[in-house]
């Protein structure tokens, strides 16, 4: 049995090599069964209908969704266009050549491989406007005609003045509505997933994998940092959609000041009366933008609790740190929920009317 029994399919390199070796391929076929579909003339366009079972009969090797998806190639590509439902929905295909005929047809290569024969190029007339069919294939995008109409002025002025002759003015139109309009989906889309920081903001899971798993901080460092975060983005009240990743690199910078800067003893000793905290936790606490002076304001009690504790560590500047970055948190909680409770109640609105021994519990990574 031969291996070619059937006529082979001839595709132009040029051709292949302009729109893609499936979609020459399609193109060709396309052209060559013209002659097989039903033709009717509309808006300057010779638009044909065929039997989709007729043109699967030549690509055995594609199924109904590779013809449309192949197709819709084309469409995007602004070299074909479509006046049907999507290839295989319905029984029949009905298509037309983005060129106002006879060119289309001068474009077919046929089955003994002649050259493409090239549309002869143009310029852009001032009056220019696009085809009705161009107008009703954006609208296929769901485009609507305003923004389409808005595109026109610009577009042909630009043009104009360029002076540079084209092929198909309504394929170079098409394409470049296209790519405005995505790009306008693109930014809308961006907008929709902007939120201000909430008072209840938690970092997602795969934020707090990343951390944790991939840059090795601890989890209770993580926890400490999101109050902070969450005070200093909702005191600046900025829409964004890129919270996660900012608590990131926030984290991140914070753990690697941390890590490099803050020094452990290699034996414990008790906590000295004149203890003052190193310059290098004070550049941790202005990373997690706590200011100095409240730190400084906490440092007496801090103090007072491990000199009548009497408890060792390798690394009383750690506990600190962890401390002041909870009375931190705390006073911001207050602030939010608590403080005109407390005025009604005659409580004094102060983070002192707690028990040291809670504030200044330990965590595991503060050593």
């Amino acid at each position: 049995m031969s291996l070619l029994p059937e006529r082979p399919l001839l595709v132009s390199p040029h051709l292949a090599a302009t729109l893609g070796l499936e979609e020459a391929l399609l193109y060709q076929l396309l052209g060559d069964m013209q002659s097989l579909a039903r033709a009717a003339r509309s808006n300057g366009y010779d638009w044909f209908t065929l039997d989709c079972n007729q043109l699967l009969a030549l690509v055995p090797f594609w199924t109904a969704l590779d013809v449309r998806r192949v197709s819709h190639s084309l469409r995007d590509k602004g070299v074909l266009l479509i006046g049907t439902l999507p290839f295989g929905i319905d029984s029949e295909f009905r298509f037309a050549f983005n060129e106002k005929a006879p060119v289309a047809a001068a474009a077919k290569v046929t089955a003994s491989a002649q050259p493409t024969a090239r549309t002869p190029t143009r310029l852009l007339n001032p009056d220019w406007a696009p085809a009705p069919d161009v107008i009703a294939q954006l609208g296929q995008y769901g485009i609507p005609a305003s923004f389409i109409e808005d595109q026109i002025p610009e577009f042909t002025t630009y043009w104009v003045e360029r002076r540079e002759p084209q092929h198909s003015w309504n394929a170079k139109f098409l394409k470049h509505v296209l790519r405005l309009w995505r790009e306008d989906e693109s930014r809308s889309a961006q907008r929709e997933r902007e939120t201000t920081m909430s008072a209840d903001w938690q970092p997602s899971p795969d934020a707090t994998r990343i951390l944790v798993e991939q840059a090795g901080i601890n989890a209770n460092f993580i926890e400490d940092a999101i109050p902070e975060f969450i005070l200093y983005w909702r005191e600046r009240g900025l829409r964004r959609s890129t919270w996660n990743s900012d608590f990131v690199r926030h984290v991140k910078r914070q753990w690697s000041r941390f890590t490099a800067s803050l020094e452990h003893d290699s034996e414990p000793h008790p906590l000295d009366r004149a203890w003052q905290p190193s310059e290098d936790l004070f550049e941790v606490l202005k990373l997690a933008n706590i200011p100095r002076d409240f730190a400084q304001r906490e440092l007496p009690g801090f103090v007072l609790f491990w000199l009548e504790n009497g408890v060792t560590s390798n690394s009383w500047n750690t506990k600190f740190l962890q401390f002041v970055k909870r009375q931190w948190a705390r006073q911001a909680a207050e602030g939010d929920s608590n403080h005109e409770k407390r005025q009604r109640s005659g409580e004094a609105v102060s983070t002192r009317h707690r028990s040291l021994v809670d504030d200044l519990t330990d965590r595991s990574w503060a050593g």
